[in-house]
């Protein structure tokens, strides 16, 4: 039995509650971001091997690729709101655990529960949708975009400071302590949710159980995938596994009364055109997110600049301010002259952008407009794929369809350091510490051709600013 259709409409919120969302973001994104700058650190304090660390370093990717479809879902069925404050109590508690954690397996179980953050991404733009007009919608998704993106970059830079200057448990409290200060202002500024549809059906717990392990195989197949090349037989068993997750997902799943991920959204044009946009963009962006520091690192010596830690920091400062402005510019031009406009012009920046590394990266200024321009790229891009896709499904899919994106926007960034730390291996002479610099030359180029090919899939979306 559903409910009736003759509901009053929600109400509507003001630039308050969409800055608690946009100050909520900006925590989460710090949160999420402090262990990959301090992780030699951490390997020190707690003793950890490399293979102990790289576990470290995907532990919240994992959880977070699992958590956010099914925050998705659970926003849409149940209210965005009260889904949205009971996740970030997890991702509290998870903090918490992290800053007082003595031990690897304490901090580990931190970052399983930190993990839940990523889901609150979908959660806010179910939120700005139910209660904003559609235009005025797209912008907030672009502000609350932006700032996540700002907040990881201010937890990249703070971190080390943070953490040599005060304790590494202090790197995690300050934004779990942001991270509960914002949840009780959403709680405070935000209207009560919506009545939403009744399911007789409950949870999709056979769908919801094989998804997590199609997730969780899939993101363990990308972390050991450097590792794995000298045991083929464990990586055949992987892939052997994850084919066996995905095809059975898809049969319960296409059998289910109210499935957690229908998989005829999917084989919607503007949900799977937006996944694999995301993916290839977020593939490409992360080659000179993680080139980029390891050229600052080399010595001047050779062909770089023997940047500390420290300078580092300050040269990757604009683009973190590129990628803050870019969401809320992608949201305003989406809504002017549409979603593919966007993304085209993002994805030339970027090819642009990629191409002149390649061919010039023999001062600091270059590799900072560089940095700058493709941050800024993947701002407009993954900004306008959300917002297309919120905006394109039924009201009661947006959470579910965005985190579909939001995923991918994972798994092209596992994919692309994977990609770069292999390229730099693999160029590194024997006996020597320094790759050469032809592989940075190798993945800037080889970035910039896999983003270029996305041409083909903007070419077929639709171009009207109505979507």
């Amino acid at each position: 039995m559903t409910a009736t259709t003759t509901l009053a409409p929600p109400a509507r919120i003001g630039k308050a509650a969409v800055g608690a969302l946009g100050m909520l973001a900006v925590a989460t994104g710090a949160l999420e971001s402090v262990v990959t700058p301090t992780l030699p650190l951490l390997q020190r304090e707690l003793g950890m091997s490399r293979a102990e660390g790289a576990l470290l370093s995907v532990v919240l990717l994992i959880t977070g690729a699992l958590v956010t479809p099914v925050a998705g879902r659970f926003g849409d069925r149940y209210g965005g709101k009260r889904v949205l404050i009971r996740l970030m109590a997890v991702v509290a508690t998870g903090g918490l655990v992290s800053s007082l954690a003595p031990s690897l397996p304490v901090l580990l179980l931190g970052q399983v529960l930190q993990g839940a953050m990523v889901g609150a991404l979908p959660l806010s733009f179910i939120l700005v949708r139910d209660h904003l007009p559609a235009g005025e919608s797209k912008v907030a998704i672009g502000v609350v975009s932006g700032l996540f993106v700002a907040g990881g970059m201010a937890g990249t830079l703070s971190a080390g400071p943070v953490a040599e200057g005060l304790s590494r448990h202090w790197m995690f409290a300050l934004p779990t302590i942001a991270v509960a200060v914002a949840t009780v202002l959403v709680n405070m500024l935000m209207p009560r949710d919506t009545p939403r549809r009744s399911d007789a059906s409950g949870v999709d717990w056979p769908g919801l159980l094989l998804l997590s392990g199609t997730l969780v195989t899939l993101m363990l197949v990308l972390a050991l995938a450097p590792d794995l090349g000298a045991q083929p037989l464990v990586l055949c068993a992987l892939v052997l596994l994850l084919a066996g997750f995905v095809t059975a997902w898809v049969a319960v799943e296409r059998r289910a009364d109210s499935p957690m991920v229908d998989p005829r959204m999917l084989a919607r044009p503007s949900v799977w055109k937006s996944c694999v946009l995301t993916f290839v963009i977020c593939a490409g962006t992360s080659v000179p997110v993680y080139l980029l520091p390891q050229l600052f690192e080399v010595s001047s010596d050779a062909y770089g600049f023997g940047a500390s830690a420290t300078e580092i920091g300050f040269y990757l400062l604009p683009g973190a301010v590129a990628a803050s402005v870019a969401g809320p510019i992608s949201g305003m031009a989406a809504r002017r002259h549409g979603s593919r406009a966007v993304v085209t012009a993002g994805i030339l920046i970027m090819v642009a952008a990629l191409v002149g590394l390649a061919a010039v990266h023999g001062e600091i200024w270059h590799l900072v407009l560089g940095k700058v321009l493709v941050a800024f790229a993947n701002g407009l891009c993954v900004t306008a794929m959300v917002t297309r896709t919120a905006t394109s499904v039924d009201q009661g899919d947006t959470g579910i369809a965005t985190s579909l994106v939001l995923v991918t926007r994972v798994l092209g960034f596992a994919v692309g350091v994977q990609v770069s730390g292999a390229i730099l291996t693999a160029g590194t002479p024997a006996g020597a510490d320094e790759p050469a610099e032809s592989a940075f030359v190798i993945g800037f180029a080889l970035a910039a051709v896999v983003t270029a090919l996305s041409l083909l899939v903007t070419r077929t979306m639709h171009k009207g600013v109505k979507e």
